[in-house]
């Protein structure tokens, strides 16, 4: 800027006086049980943001929570939404480290299912501004989970084979690409309906629900697989620890929900952690091959901000094109809940408030 010249003086961000959110009013039917609602536009707060939402993730998580599975689920009613990438409209007191205007990212967890949301500043992850809202979105959770499950779990170099449960699903999509542009031959179970799909991936397909399952895929890998990525969880575990190869890692990242009664939000967590200690004891007895068992799940820290920002860099060079099921307006949130529990699409569900 040139001596003596003032400042360009940025014109205000527009806001609405009103906020419009969906409610998660009790556990049960999507239909039922989530609402849309108005009420008064939050301020941002001291050490805040105040976020006009473009895109909000749909999960599993929201599944549980409306299945009353999920372990530790607001109280009802609540807003969900556990990610979405949107514009700051406001900065709180003591924020100087974001500006109005940045495109960000954020994992509240609950509460992104709202057309303005208040985050704190410091768990804020910069967007690409060439990256579409609703991908960059998709790579927020599922793909967070996808790149610290393959990077920082298994232990797999270029060359290995692994096999990704659920192929075709928001985080195996995601997942199977790393793997390949890993240099890995990824092995990707999914229903017949979605082979097409998994195989454009770079995958090679089987159905999940073939009879001797672990018999086809020593048939395929005689060695065993370097890895297996498994979010069905249950009886399938000991399935999928069958198919190891010596020395390779078995990673339970257990969402589905399919079959327990509402309130039973343990029981889909005490299979996987039963069979971790049993592996544990069994490892340090010498008694698995070198095999091993962990358990993910995806939680802000240290490395999240690092690794979104990572994936964030690998889609806008478009070595990762994260599959969108489906967009939807905020008003038709029960509709890609009901789309996601159907089980019939690929990728993510996303919201645009």
């Amino acid at each position: 800027m040139t001596a003596g010249v003032p400042e360009p003086v940025k014109p205000p961000v527009a806001m609405d006086d009103t906020n419009t959110f969906v409610r998660m009013t009790g556990s049960g039917d999507p239909e039922r049980h989530l609402v849309l609602g108005e009420g008064a536009r939050p301020t941002a707060g001291r050490g805040n943001v105040l976020v006009r939402v473009e895109a909000a993730g749909v999960s599993y998580a929201e599944v549980q929570m409306l299945g009353h599975l999920h372990p530790f689920p607001p109280a009802f009613p609540f807003v969900p939404g556990y990610d979405l990438v949107g514009r700051v409209v406001e900065t709180g007191p003591g924020v100087t480290d974001r500006h109005v205007g940045e495109r960000v990212a954020a994992m509240p967890r609950h509460g992104a299912w709202a057309r303005y949301v208040r985050a704190p500043a410091k768990t804020l992850v910069p967007v690409p501004e060439e990256l579409d809202a609703a991908a960059a979105v998709a790579l927020i959770t599922n793909g967070v989970t996808a790149w610290q499950m393959l990077h920082r779990l298994a232990r797999v170099q270029p060359g290995d084979t692994v096999l990704v449960h659920g192929a075709g699903g928001g985080v195996g999509s995601l997942l199977t690409q790393l793997a390949v542009h890993h240099g890995l031959r990824v092995l990707g179970t999914a229903s017949p309906g979605k082979h097409d799909a998994v195989r454009a991936l770079g995958a090679e397909p089987l159905d999940y629900r073939t009879p001797g399952l672990p018999g086809v895929v020593r048939e395929r890998a005689p060695g065993g697989v370097r890895a297996v990525f498994d979010h069905i969880g249950g009886r399938g575990l000991d399935e999928s620890w069958a198919m190891l190869a010596p020395g390779g890692t078995l990673v339970s990242y257990d969402s589905s929900v399919a079959g327990y009664e509402p309130g039973q939000w343990f029981r889909p967590h005490v299979p996987a952690l039963r069979r971790t200690v049993r592996r544990w004891v069994a490892r340090h007895l010498g008694l698995t091959g070198g095999r091993r068992m962990s358990t993910y799940y995806v939680r802000p820290g240290k490395d999240f901000g690092a690794d979104l920002t990572t994936l964030f860099r690998l889609a806008a060079e478009g070595v990762l094109r994260p599959e969108i099921a489906a967009r939807h307006a905020l008003d038709a949130a029960p509709a890609a809940v009901r789309a996601l529990l159907d089980g019939r699409t690929v990728g993510k569900h996303v919201l645009l408030p």
